[in-house]
């Protein structure tokens, strides 16, 4: 919740090879990240949004392993603790959805660990592309697994993206 009414929401639509993504954030955190699949190009932009599409363009390059961008994400305690477990899977890795249930102490919650995968709100940034089925399925991700699986080879192969899908 917003608690300050000085507080404006801003915006930034960025390309990238995976699409056009829309970066939302106040003047000090990155609150969402969402991919467009059409409509109008915003931009209402702050420095946090600035450098937010900085070092996505530096990861889809290839160049960047790691985010340093201030975030401020609105979801339940436990969501909190899911997104905050996906921020530890290294950067090339991957893990299961038990995994991420084991590191939150809540062993059986994998159905729960998706749904919290499923409503991050900065994916990329939040690396819920790298969580996968026990089996080794890649499961499913909001913007389609074709896309997960883009996300994952890039970062396997560590290859600059060079196609829009």
């Amino acid at each position: 919740m917003v608690e300050n009414t000085d507080v404006y929401i801003k915006y930034l639509d960025t390309n990238t090879p995976i699409g056009t993504l829309e970066l939302k954030g106040t003047d000090t955190h990155l609150t969402a990240i969402n991919f467009v699949k059409h409509g109008t190009i915003i931009e209402k932009t702050n420095p946090v949004l600035e450098k937010t599409a900085q070092q996505l363009n530096e990861y889809f390059l290839g160049k960047r392993k790691t985010f340093d961008i201030p975030l401020k994400l609105e979801g339940t305690p436990f969501m909190q603790k899911v997104w905050d477990a996906l921020l530890t899977v290294p950067y090339g890795k991957v893990c299961s959805y038990k995994d991420i249930a084991i590191k939150v102490g809540k062993d059986k919650a994998y159905r729960a660990v998706g749904n919290a995968n499923n409503k991050n709100p900065v994916a990329i940034i939040v690396p819920c592309h790298r969580v996968i089925g026990a089996d080794g399925q890649l499961g499913g991700y909001g913007s389609g697994v074709a896309i997960k699986k883009i996300l994952l080879d890039l970062e396997k192969n560590q290859e600059p993206i060079s196609e829009s899908v």
